[in-house]
């Protein structure tokens, strides 16, 4: 996790808000960044495998990891980029193989619609146009900030169930 709080950036093309590796699985990070006036949510990340999973346990933790950063676009009505590494490293600090990280970065619109897929083993870079005024627009169709339950949140700051 990052240790400074939930942070927006004003830039010439908008504001962002960036999640560091861990922050991109809780739903609270997000809705702050946003909150705060981010434009588009970006979550740098290193995730991978652990060698031994199975090829099934595998595709179950990416497609977690897809749908909460889908999630995050669709509950904030805004774009999300999720950019994870490739390839393998090997762990020279202990007998442990290392980790083969999953790659698949992607750009997720307002409504959770993959904008752009990228490749699960190799690097990749390119240029990915977003249409910002979409989010306006998201935002009248389901309006979650208008009617969220501010009322009911005291509980959220519990660490664990009563």
């Amino acid at each position: 996790p990052g240790n400074t709080g939930f942070k927006v950036w004003n830039t010439r093309k908008g504001v962002i808000g960036v999640g560091i590796c861990w922050d991109q699985w809780y739903p609270e990070a997000a809705r702050i960044m946003t909150l705060k006036g981010a434009e588009l949510l970006i979550y740098p990340t290193a995730i991978g495998f652990d060698n031994d999973d199975t090829q099934a346990e595998k595709n179950r933790q990416i497609e977690a990891w897809k749908t909460i950063q889908k999630s995050h676009a669709i509950t904030n009505g805004i774009p999300v980029i999720t950019v994870n590494r490739s390839g393998f490293e090997k762990n020279t600090e202990s007998d442990s193989l290392g980790i083969s990280f999953w790659g698949n970065s992607f750009v997720a619109g307002p409504q959770g619609e993959l904008i752009q897929q990228f490749s699960s083993d190799k690097e990749q870079t390119d240029v990915v146009s977003i249409n910002f005024s979409r989010s306006e627009n998201i935002r009248r169709i389901w309006p979650f900030f208008r009617d969220r339950r501010i009322d009911a949140y005291e509980d959220i700051l519990k660490r664990f169930k009563d």
